[in-house]
């Protein structure tokens, strides 16, 4: 049996206040009073046996976006050593896909255990569709430097923790202020185990397929003061 689609997240975005980026406990605080969105497999009747939740909260503060992902994990493992390399075929990682209303070009985002970074920018929805799988990744590949993160690894979840500040100026083609706009998004994750046959996916996105660049399922982001 198909599982019954659900209704796609939405969020209003709201400022937060400063914080120290580089304390877990200090980020924690921050974020408590935002309500968490977790990832789910909607494609699947019943979760995989192996299914591990990830809460992801959200705030912006001058013209940059605040991703906070606490995934729960008894793995943490990746083989990446260098940014921009291709993270999903080698262990965990957590992906943020994000695309302004005013636009047809979206940016999907990676963090990985040991705060590597992968940075892709896609043109439009269909762009994936009608280019050689094997052109495919050079040619939405970004340089460094689009977005700041931290990542820790926290025992006591257990798992791992990623703070990502997106600047406004990285998604958009043409920046506005973010109060008041809205941005399609979603959040993923890879979550492998040294062992395992495959990795584990999840999305907070009700995809009725495992593919998370179905944007038709993206939640939306409503940036408000």
């Amino acid at each position: 049996m198909s599982p019954s689609p659900s209704a796609s997240v939405e969020i209003d975005c709201r400022p937060l206040a400063s914080f120290d980026s580089t304390s877990l406990d200090a980020v924690r605080r921050a974020f408590a009073v935002v309500e968490p969105i977790h990832t789910q497999q909607a494609w699947r009747a019943v979760p995989e046996p192996e299914f591990a939740p990830a809460f992801v909260r959200t705030g912006w503060r001058d013209e940059d976006l605040y991703v906070f992902a606490e995934l729960i994990d008894a793995d943490v493992c990746t083989t990446a050593t260098a940014d921009n390399q291709r993270f999903w075929e080698m262990g965990d990682t957590f992906e943020m896909f994000l695309r302004p209303d005013a636009q047809s070009a979206y940016v999907e985002f990676h963090v990985a255990p040991g705060n590597l970074q992968l940075q892709l920018r896609f043109p439009d929805g269909d762009w994936l569709s009608r280019t050689a799988p094997e052109l495919a990744f050079s040619g939405a590949l970004l340089p460094p430097g689009r977005f700041v993160s931290q990542a820790w690894v926290d025992r006591t979840l257990p798992g791992w923790c990623v703070l990502a500040k997106i600047p406004n100026q990285s998604v958009c083609d043409e920046p506005v202020p973010l109060d008041g706009t809205n941005w399609a998004f979603s959040f993923s994750r890879y979550d492998c185990t040294r062992g395992a046959d495959a990795p584990v996916i999840s999305s907070t996105s009700p995809h009725t397929l495992p593919r998370f660049h179905r944007q038709q399922e993206w939640g939306r982001l409503r940036f408000q003061s």
